[in-house]
């Protein structure tokens, strides 16, 4: 997986990212389970800068090898930031990757969430704001261990509740709150 893009970029976009961990993901609580595993340094940020289909499936593996290399990382964002803005294309590779994971014997073992910036639930209009609980900087796959997943689902009094009350967050804080939150992101750069 060759860098075609520049360090201070890279930089950039790891960055953002975890600008928008720290303060949607993490700030608001829409995943209860992200603070301790942010705090222990155990989420990595790779960032894939590939542009074709077979580049991008190529470092989706290599991030499924980490994870299986190295057990005291918890999770991967796997990042791409010069492909699939368009919503279609990264609905194709999301389902590229967890067939890769049925056919790997993975399925159970490893899980996918998934964030883009144009997220769109199914049967939602494009600018309701309950997209964005799933709206990132940049498109991107998180890669998750099942038994964490499982772990911190049972220790947590009422994970049903979650959706709904990060829908119900989303609409207060409102769709204006969104749309800039996410262009602030997008072109925040690390203090020098």
């Amino acid at each position: 997986m060759s860098e075609s893009f520049a360090l201070k970029d890279a930089e950039q976009v790891e960055w953002a990212t975890r600008q928008w961990l720290e303060e949607v993901v993490i700030g608001l609580n829409l995943c209860p389970f992200a603070r301790r595993e942010y705090e222990n340094e155990r989420i990595r940020f790779a960032i894939c800068a590939e542009q074709n289909r077979e580049d991008l499936l190529l470092g989706f593996a290599q991030e499924l090898e980490r994870l299986e290399r190295e057990p005291a990382l918890e999770t991967t964002l796997l990042i791409f930031p010069n492909a699939l803005a368009d919503f279609f294309d990264y609905l194709e590779l999301l389902d590229m990757a967890q067939g890769w994971l049925d056919t790997q014997g993975l399925e159970g073992v490893y899980q996918l969430a998934s964030f883009h910036p144009r997220y769109q639930f199914e049967g939602t209009a494009p600018n309701e704001t309950s997209n964005f609980t799933n709206r990132s900087p940049w498109p991107m796959l998180h890669l998750l261990r099942e038994a964490s997943v499982e772990k911190a689902v049972a220790a947590h009094p009422d994970t049903n509740a979650i959706p709904s009350r990060n829908i119900a967050l989303a609409k207060e804080k409102g769709l204006a709150y969104w749309q800039d939150l996410l262009l602030r992101l997008r072109k925040s750069t690390p203090p020098k």
